[in-house]
């Protein structure tokens, strides 16, 4: 099952705290409203798309977040959850389980609210907006809506990257996939991937030597297509290596692999075949024709304030 959407672990996260009035460690928190939904081991290990976190963790997070602008949470100290007396007056008027809509108004209801400050006087807790659920905003965390937009543009950036592959000649795209392998760690520097394409190559486009004497070598076929590359096409490159006594070879195309030929590959060892999807999302993973831009998203060092909280 999917990850639910941060308004879904509002309810499970206040009744835990509801039941440990004294407060609690966020990580038992994080588990605790995991098992109420029902979360298998396998949803617990899904990361946020940026990487940065686990998904469950960080959505039981904006979820404490959110009843702490809506004043029925708070942190007494680091890394502590606990109801306030507003949040166990609000528990006991809704016994039952919320509402998709009171949960979305818990959830988008406060944006605009200050945190209480640990010492500080209690916040005033502002009535619950009457917004229907039509009208109310999509439920999503920044993070998640961070982690969406970076898939988008991901998305965006492979999609580009195939149609300008798509136009090049087949000798610079001989030697953009050098690049990427070299990119990648193959050969102590790029001297050692050599281009080798042209009338005459038996199949092989470049070669790479994994080390200063040239004792192991990786021979390289890279297919400008547009068409599926077939068990035929990867046939003929095997009977290449064979003929170069090669024991390793890539076999990269800007297109898609047939079954017939996938099956071929996984029958012979030494092979690794690269499509046109993953050819551009290396490309972007090691920057080759590609930049990036650095976002600076403050994040709290909890090491820094580790001393003080002991």
């Amino acid at each position: 099952m999917a990850v639910p959407t941060y308004d879904q672990f509002i309810e499970p996260v206040l009744r835990y705290l509801v039941q440990h009035p004294d407060g609690v460690p966020a990580r038992q928190a994080h588990e605790a409203a995991a098992d109420a939904l029902r979360l298998t081991e396998e949803d617990r290990q899904q990361p946020l798309p940026s990487g940065a976190q686990l998904m469950y963790k960080n959505r039981a997070g904006w979820a404490h977040d959110r009843l702490k602008r809506a004043g029925l949470s708070g942190s007494p100290r680091r890394g502590i959850w606990k109801a306030t007396p507003e949040g166990l007056r609000f528990a006991a008027e809704h016994p039952g389980p919320f509402t998709a809509e009171l949960a979305q108004q818990l959830a988008t209801g406060y944006p605009d609210v200050k945190l209480r400050q640990s010492n500080g006087p209690a916040l005033v807790q502002p009535p619950l907006p009457t917004c229907a659920p039509l009208h109310c905003e999509s439920v999503a965390s920044p993070d998640d809506r961070l982690g969406q937009a970076l898939l988008e543009l991901r998305q965006s950036a492979e999609s580009e990257l195939l149609e300008l592959l798509a136009n090049v000649s087949p000798a610079f795209f001989e030697t953009i996939v050098l690049d990427l392998l070299h990119r990648m760690g193959y050969g102590a520097n790029r001297a050692d991937l050599q281009r080798v394409g042209g009338s005459g190559d038996a199949g092989i486009d470049g070669i790479i030597s994994l080390d200063r004497l040239g004792l192991e070598k990786v021979y390289v076929q890279a297919k400008r297509w547009q068409a599926c590359v077939g068990r035929p096409d990867l046939q003929a490159f095997y009977g290449a290596l064979a003929g170069q006594k090669a024991k390793k070879g890539v076999f990269i195309t800007t297109s898609t692999y047939s079954s017939q030929a996938v099956d071929f590959a996984r029958s012979v060892e030494g092979i690794v075949l690269i499509d046109g999807a993953r050819l551009a999302g290396l490309m972007i993973d090691h920057e080759v024709g590609i930049s990036s831009r650095t976002v600076r998203i403050p994040k709290i060092d909890s090491d820094y304030f580790e001393d003080e909280a002991s």
